[in-house]
């Protein structure tokens, strides 16, 4: 492991060992996980983070809307690194997706996507598998054996804090601010979509855009996309509203 490298994760260990339970939420808490899982592991480009909801997987957090829409793929198909990080709790690569046979349909469609390379990290709790942490990147051959190594020890304590945060709120607490996450994310894709009918941009711009009015404003994203979706649906009935001429 270079210099360089060990700097990063110590710092992002270090802020992750800092967590205190009860201070963010679970929403938060994810967040700042994939935030910081792209400083630990310098070769991804993007980070999502993938949690069994009961048998059913959902990607929680992400970096990057690519995320969610690769990892669907996952779940219909019941086959991708992900799953099977989360099942067999060991570390999956892929050097690149245009020539792996191990995942066909999930290769297809995240190379569709320009990922090329892959690094899915387990995350367990008192041994059972809740998920995984997924590191995708736009250039093949990204990720290297100690990357798997540096991957692999970040989720460890990712895990970690996912327990304390288990612990304090409580299955029944983190069972509803998870599904807060996922109705923030939702709000997100409405927001996304207004934006894309606005600007006649792609779903990444519409992103992006949403990003840096959330960075300039100094609110959360989800605040700013349910500004956006509010406004949309004033202006849509105050239309409605008028007479014809």
């Amino acid at each position: 492991m270079q210099g360089q490298d060990r700097e990063a994760l110590s710092r992002s260990l270090d802020a992750l060992t800092g967590y205190v339970a009860g201070e963010d939420t679970l929403e938060e808490t994810l967040t700042r996980i994939s935030e910081l899982g792209i400083e630990a592991v310098e070769g991804a480009d993007i980070t999502g983070i993938t949690l069994l909801d009961g048998e059913r997987p959902t990607t929680a957090v992400f970096s990057d809307p690519t995320s969610p829409e690769v990892d669907s793929v996952q779940y219909a198909t019941g086959k991708g690194p992900c799953l099977d990080a989360s099942r067999e709790q060991r570390v999956f690569r892929i050097d690149s997706t245009t020539d792996d046979p191990r995942w066909e349909e999930f290769c297809k469609a995240a190379a569709a996507k320009e990922i090329y390379s892959v690094l899915s990290c387990p995350l367990s709790v008192k041994g059972r598998g809740i998920g995984a942490l997924n590191f995708y990147s736009r250039t093949p051959g990204a990720f290297t054996e100690d990357d798997e190594g540096l991957g692999s020890l970040f989720a460890r304590q990712a895990a970690v804090a996912l327990a304390n945060a288990s612990a304090y709120w409580g299955a029944t607490a983190l069972a509803e601010q998870l599904k807060e996450a996922l109705t923030s994310r939702a709000v997100i894709d409405q927001a996304k979509g207004i934006i894309m009918g606005v600007q006649r941009c792609s779903a990444d711009d519409a992103f992006d855009l949403l990003r840096r009015a959330s960075q300039r404003e100094n609110k959360k994203l989800r605040d700013i996309a349910q500004s956006i979706v509010e406004r949309a649906q004033t202006h849509r009935s105050t239309a409605a509203g008028r007479p014809e001429a």
